[in-house]
């Protein structure tokens, strides 16, 4: 099967991407993708790499899970003690990525991260179902574990300790990618892919620039 992956191949004929149609807002423009992909039922649309850095710049990137976007950033919602929130501790840039198939299209984000308030930590927290709370509250997330029965004790211990609501753990709460860059690509035929890059300016607006595929 692996001698074959250099023939895998399709051809993308679902759209294209110019500079009117993007228009000058880069958030606008990810709104009416991300309403596209809910649109079409793609499996998990908010779905995005995250791509960290420690100070040593050995990357490393997961699949996350976006819980709000608009125009002051990117918001999800991890471990702080996890490898991702040790490694923002040290480095506070980061990427996303997002992509759809079909449509063929992708997004790519680039700035600053910061966690959110504690307030917004806790609102989101209190909407998650009660077996989510359970599994942020007793999971040492990234570190190394016995086995899975140590994992579900732990469950069964948050949940006699919370009968009733459970509190938001300390190490567990929100980040907030604002974005400096974005780049939009849409899937062309014989890969002459669309690419418009977004850059922010000091005051604030975004240039606009076509980048060769």
């Amino acid at each position: 099967m692996s001698n074959s992956i250099k023939d895998l191949r399709i051809e993308y004929l679902h759209g294209a991407l110019d500079e009117a149609s993007a228009g000058a807002n880069p958030f606008a423009l990810f709104h009416r993708w991300l309403d596209d992909a809910v649109a079409e039922n793609l499996p998990e649309p908010n779905a995005m790499i995250l791509a960290t850095a420690a100070l040593d710049g050995k990357p490393s990137a997961r699949v996350m899970l976006l819980r709000h976007a608009d125009e002051h950033g990117f918001v999800f919602f991890t471990n702080y003690s996890s490898r991702k929130g040790k490694e923002i501790a040290q480095n506070p840039f980061a990427a996303l990525v997002f992509f759809w198939q079909p449509p063929f299209r992708q997004i790519r984000v680039e700035g600053r991260i910061a966690r959110v308030s504690a307030q917004e930590s806790d609102a989101y927290f209190d909407s998650r179902p009660r077996g989510n709370q359970l599994s942020a509250a007793a999971s040492p997330q990234s570190q190394v574990i016995p086995n899975r029965e140590f994992l579900e004790t732990r469950v069964k211990e948050v949940d006699a300790r919370y009968p009733n609501q459970i509190l938001r753990p300390a190490q567990w709460g929100g980040y907030r990618v604002v974005p400096d860059v974005f780049e939009f690509w849409q899937g062309r035929e014989n890969r002459l892919h669309d690419r418009l890059r977004y850059t922010r300016a000091k005051d604030n607006t975004w240039r606009i620039e076509r980048l060769a595929p």
